[in-house]
């Protein structure tokens, strides 16, 4: 497999994310249509985390949400309330986006084979931008959770081993 199929990613993707807010945190997301948006430089404000995914395939997750919805969640997963977005939340949108994306890894490794995670990192600003280098293209999920919109990104490639591996399949089939 040279190509992950969207449909195995947007589905596993929003299981993860709909057992962790349902488990977790005792809330409901809706999710919205999936979409495939080529990466490009844009400004975001907010809060992302980022986790990435490495094994055959490689990539990252990524959660982008308001500070208004990083300080609900975090005080969901914590049992608190957090009036602004802090240290503590940051921490807690960080461990909520390594839960979700580890998750969803869990899911596609029936398919996909072992995969591993990396230490979440998570960015809060007015005005940023990402690039991703090698990246083309991101399946982007929205989901509703109280009013708010949060989103869930997801990019992953095989390593070059895969793909050369994949190919040769391929060639062999001909």
């Amino acid at each position: 497999m040279t190509e992950l199929p969207v449909d195995l990613l947007a589905k596993s993707a929003s299981t993860g994310m709909k057992e962790v807010f349902s488990t977790m945190l005792g809330l409901e997301v809706e999710p919205g249509p999936p979409q495939t948006q080529h990466d490009r430089l844009e400004s975001f404000g907010g809060i992302m985390a980022l986790v990435g995914i490495g094994g055959a395939w490689t990539g990252a997750g990524r959660l982008l949400i308001s500070p208004k919805m990083a300080c609900t969640l975090a005080g969901a997963l914590l049992m608190s309330t957090f009036e602004g977005v802090d240290e503590e939340v940051l921490d807690a949108i960080g461990e909520i986006a390594n839960m979700v994306v580890g998750g969803t890894k869990t899911i596609l490794e029936e398919e996909l084979g072992p995969l591993s995670l990396s230490i979440p990192t998570v960015i809060f600003g007015k005005n940023y931008s990402t690039h991703s280098g090698k990246v083309h293209d991101w399946l982007v999920l929205p989901f509703h959770c109280g009013g708010e919109q949060i989103e869930l990104r997801f990019c992953l490639m095989p390593t070059h081993a895969n793909a050369r591996a994949g190919f040769q399949m391929e060639a062999q089939h001909i």
